[in-house]
C-alpha cells in the first residue's frame, strides 16, 4: 500500500503537531494512485510507527440528535457546527470522547478527553464535557453510526502539517455493514495554508482537486434512505463513480 522507505516517528513525538486548531483540506480518489503518490512525497514526511505497524486500525461511534440535528446542519451548510464521537485506537487501546467544532471562520477546533470503550452511555464526568463544549446535553444524544478504517499519519518534517489517509472505510448500523471499498481520504491539517504542502502538490499533479468528505455524513446517507440528502446527491454520484472507474 505504501513505499517502506518513509522515516517514522512515535507516537510521543506527535505532540507538538497535534493541530487541534487548524484548517483542514480533504481530497478523496481511487486507492490505485495511493502508492504513487506517497512515493513522491516520502523524503518531505515522517509516518507514525507503533510498535513496528504504520497501518492502523479506528473504531468510531458518533452520536447525534434524536432529530438529527448534527447531520442537517451539515448538509446546510450551516458553520458554527459539531460533531461529537467516541473514538478507539485500537492499536493502542485508548479511547477519546472528542467534540469538533467548525467555526464561522473555517477552522476547526478540536477537543477530547479520555474516556472508556462504552458506546451507549457517558460518565459524570463525560456530560459536563459535552456540556461545556458543545451546545448539546447528553439527553438530546443517541448513537447514529459507527465506522471502521485503516489510517497511515504523515507529519510534515517542519512539524506543521499533519496528514492522515484513510482507506478500507466501512460503516455499521443495526449490525449490518457497508463497506466504502477502493476510496482513499486525505486530510491535509496545517497552521496555515495547506497548499503550499508537497503532499497537496502531489494530489494536484496527479489531478485530484480538494473536496469535502465527511465520513459522518456519508456514512448516515448512505445507511439512512429516510434522510434528506438533496445536497448531497452530486457526492454520491461523485463516490459511486471513483469506487467503480479508477481514472
Amino acid at each position: 500500500m505504501y513505499h517502506p522507505s518513509f522515516k517514522t516517528i512515535q507516537l510521543n513525538e506527535m505532540d507538538q503537531v497535534k493541530m487541534m486548531n487548524r484548517t483542514d483540506q480533504k481530497y478523496w480518489f481511487n486507492c490505485d494512485k495511493l502508492s504513487a503518490i506517497l512515493n513522491e512525497v516520502q523524503k518531505n514526511y515522517f509516518m507514525l510507527d507503533i510498535d513496528g505497524e504504520s497501518v492502523l486500525p479506528y473504531y468510531t461511534t458518533y452520536f447525534d440528535t434524536y432529530e438529527n440535528q448534527m447531520y442537517l446542519n451539515h448538509h446546510n451548510g450551516r458553520l458554527n457546527r459539531f460533531k461529537i464521537r467516541r473514538r478507539t485506537y485500537v492499536k493502542s487501546g485508548i479511547s477519546f470522547l472528542e467534540i469538533k467544532h467548525k467555526n464561522n471562520k473555517g477552522r476547526t477546533l478540536k477537543t477530547r478527553i479520555y474516556c472508556s470503550n462504552n458506546y451507549t452511555q457517558f460518565s459524570t464526568k463525560e456530560e459536563e464535557f459535552i456540556a461545556s463544549n458543545s451546545p448539546y446535553q447528553v439527553s438530546e444524544l443517541t448513537p447514529r453510526l459507527i465506522n471502521q478504517f485503516n489510517r497511515l499519519t504523515l507529519v510534515n518534517k517542519n512539524f506543521k502539517e499533519r496528514c492522515t489517509i484513510d482507506f478500507d472505510l466501512q460503516f455499521k448500523i443495526n449490525n449490518e455493514r457497508m463497506p466504502l471499498d477502493n476510496i482513499a481520504i486525505v486530510e491535509l491539517k496545517a497552521d496555515g495554508n495547506s497548499e503550499l504542502s508537497p503532499l497537496a502538490k502531489s494530489l494536484r499533479d496527479h489531478r485530484i482537486k480538494s473536496s469535502g468528505f465527511s465520513k459522518y455524513c456519508t456514512g448516515r446517507m448512505l445507511t439512512d434512505a429516510e434522510l434528506k440528502n438533496n445536497r448531497f446527491k452530486t457526492k454520491l454520484r461523485a463516490i459511486n463513480k471513483t469506487i467503480i472507474h479508477q481514472d
